[in-house]
């Protein structure tokens, strides 16, 4: 029998004005592994200078997941084999893809129509146009498997309006299309029946006016579920300390802090600590500072045991109870953590 043909998990094409990268590694819900991040690498440079290329879409095949997040499993892998280049090349070759759409010179639209996690938001989020639908959820859910929110987050969590980065990044929380719109995470909301349309639209049009063609079939998004909550997430997390976050949010005393603390219970108490740091730096960081503090950080935490536990206990054994090293808050090296955080 012949062998069985690769089938190539990103595809690329060049159709009327318009490049368009197609995630198709459903399988793993489009988790992103060397192979994608090299061929969505070369496809951006092949048409950064291509005069035909007006502009460039990112979706997915799958009905689900646009992304998944980075392949996890296989950076776990090569940590535990030793293998420490693999895993920095890894996260070398996805921080500077990730670079490379927030610099690039042509509209980037992000078509994210089912959930994008992690390293989603990576290929997404740092585009100048970002479409989320009704079955779209974003989150960074880093801290439940012992890493930390990366790809740029320590630059674009910050940002967000009030303290919703720092608690979307501490917490792990999914949002809706609806309250990414809300926060900033998106720029536009439209059914996802619409998508084929708009699709057809930006063809017809050559890839020109993408950012309006893109207004023109907008929707203003519902409310979201985070509507009622602002507030309280504003007192509790813009608080100066990780310590006094959790201070704020038992002194609530109401279902959603209880909830919350409840969350943040879960997570790898050093995750936790890393992140809330990482974030306060990355406020008065430039991306490019903050994507190259986070390869180092990121080095240093897939050598680590909390991140070979966590993603053991959710994608390996999948018996979703991890134990983490530090056991609580209380006992983490926080002299050590800032270390690696101000490493040059």
């Amino acid at each position: 029998m012949a062998p069985h043909p690769h089938h190539p998990p990103v595809r690329a094409v060049a159709d009327g004005g318009v490049g368009r990268l197609l995630l198709d590694r459903p399988a793993a819900l489009n988790a992103l592994d060397l192979e994608m991040v090299r061929l969505l690498t070369a496809a951006l440079d092949r048409w950064r200078d291509d005069d035909s290329v007006h502009a460039v879409v990112i979706a997915s095949t799958s009905p689900k997941a646009f992304c998944a997040g980075g392949d996890i499993r296989a950076v776990r892998e090569a940590a535990l084999r030793g293998d420490l280049a693999a895993v920095r090349a890894y996260f070398a070759a996805e921080y500077a893809l990730d670079a490379a759409i927030a610099g690039y010179p042509k509209p980037y639209l992000a078509l994210i129509d089912g959930f994008a996690l992690g390293g989603g938001l990576g290929i997404s989020v740092h585009g100048t146009l970002r479409v989320v639908t009704e079955r779209a959820g974003l989150a960074m859910p880093e801290t439940a498997i012992g890493f930390f929110p990366d790809i740029g987050a320590g630059y674009f969590l910050p940002r967000l309006p009030g303290s919703v980065g720092m608690y979307l990044g501490l917490t792990g929380t999914r949002i809706s299309g609806a309250a990414a719109v809300e926060c900033g995470l998106a720029t536009h909301y439209l059914p996802s029946s619409e998508l084929p349309a708009l699709e057809a639209a930006l063809r017809d049009g050559g890839g020109t006016r993408t950012a309006e063609l893109v207004a023109g079939f907008a929707t203003a998004p519902p409310a979201s579920e985070l509507r009622g909550h602002y507030p309280a997430i504003d007192r509790c997390f813009s608080a100066p300390t990780l310590d006094e976050v959790f201070d704020r949010l038992t002194a609530e005393r109401d279902d959603w802090a209880r909830e919350t603390l409840t969350v943040l219970g879960r997570m790898s108490p050093a995750s936790l600590f890393l992140t809330f740091e990482l974030l306060r730096r990355g406020a008065g960081s430039s991306l490019e500072e903050c994507l190259a503090r986070e390869l180092r950080l990121a080095c240093r935490v897939a050598a680590g045991h909390d991140f070979a536990e966590g993603v053991r206990a959710a994608l390996v054994d999948k018996d979703r109870a991890p134990v983490w090293s530090p056991a609580s808050l209380g006992e983490t090296d926080r002299a050590e953590l800032r270390s690696w955080l101000d490493e040059r």
